[in-house]
């Protein structure tokens, strides 16, 4: 392990008991390495364990063995799949979640997360509930009470992947601009090559389960990026080099 990345794992294992069976080998070896202020994309097969990834890393499951090393103290911030607001929480009162979990004063949670909600795009929805909101909306908001933490990482699990396509394409221009203005260091679940490819510094490629990163590949498409890159020939073809990486992994 070294200082020279925020986050890093290092032979990284992980297994699932099962009664009456032997225990289903779900990570082997996996090795990580997230630098500070990049967008790391983890990609792979379906059940080629990237949620198990997520979970160690939010310190919810220990691994069977391999290492984990996240800068500083303060931990990681996680995104799960779906917002999980609480419906009966107006979005003011979700954001401001976790930092009364850890401690914080409703006021001066309050306080701390009110300036977010127009860089959000959710200003004027400070006091409506999720039901009021569209999915899109509804992962903004997701994402606000994720920043709100301030913690070095955040880890974000396909979280435009129950969006419609141009929802999808939308929230990922918003993330991409929002990022730009504040360079966090986020570790990101997808499915989605073109996404992974638009968004990130860096995508990590899975093979099947029991996983490894069988190949990182450095994205060097320009910034700021927009719905321009889209159309880039180089955008094109690292496209195709990660549809051929994963083809690959998977047969």
């Amino acid at each position: 392990m070294t200082t020279d990345y925020v986050l890093e794992t290092k032979g990284l294992t992980h297994e699932y008991a099962r009664p009456g069976r032997s225990p289903l080998p779900v990570l082997a070896g996996l090795d990580l390495q997230v630098r500070e202020g990049e967008i790391a994309a983890v990609i792979g097969p379906s059940g080629s364990g990237k949620s198990t990834l997520l979970n160690i890393l939010a310190d919810l499951d220990k691994p069977s063995g391999g290492e984990v090393r996240v800068a500083g103290e303060r931990g990681v911030a996680y995104m799960p799949q779906k917002d999980l607001l609480f419906p009966w929480r107006t979005i003011e009162d979700n954001a401001i979640l976790g930092l009364e979990v850890a401690g914080v004063k409703k006021k001066a949670a309050r306080e701390q997360v009110a300036p977010l909600f127009a860089e959000f795009g959710l200003d004027g929805f400070e006091y409506v509930y999720p039901a009021q909101l569209s999915g899109g909306m509804r992962q903004r908001a997701a994402l606000l009470r994720t920043v709100a933490m301030n913690r070095p990482v955040l880890l974000l699990d396909e979280p435009f992947g129950a969006l419609d396509s141009l929802t999808r394409t939308q929230m990922q221009l918003w993330l991409a601009e929002t990022w730009q203005r504040h360079g966090w260091t986020i570790v990101l679940v997808t499915h989605d090559i073109r996404e992974a490819v638009f968004l990130s510094d860096s995508v990590h490629v899975l093979s099947p389960r029991p996983a490894r990163v069988t190949r990182r590949f450095e994205i060097d498409l320009p910034r700021p990026r927009g719905a321009g890159t889209f159309a880039l020939p180089e955008f094109a073809g690292l496209e195709r080099q990660l549809l051929d990486t994963l083809l690959g992994s998977s047969s």
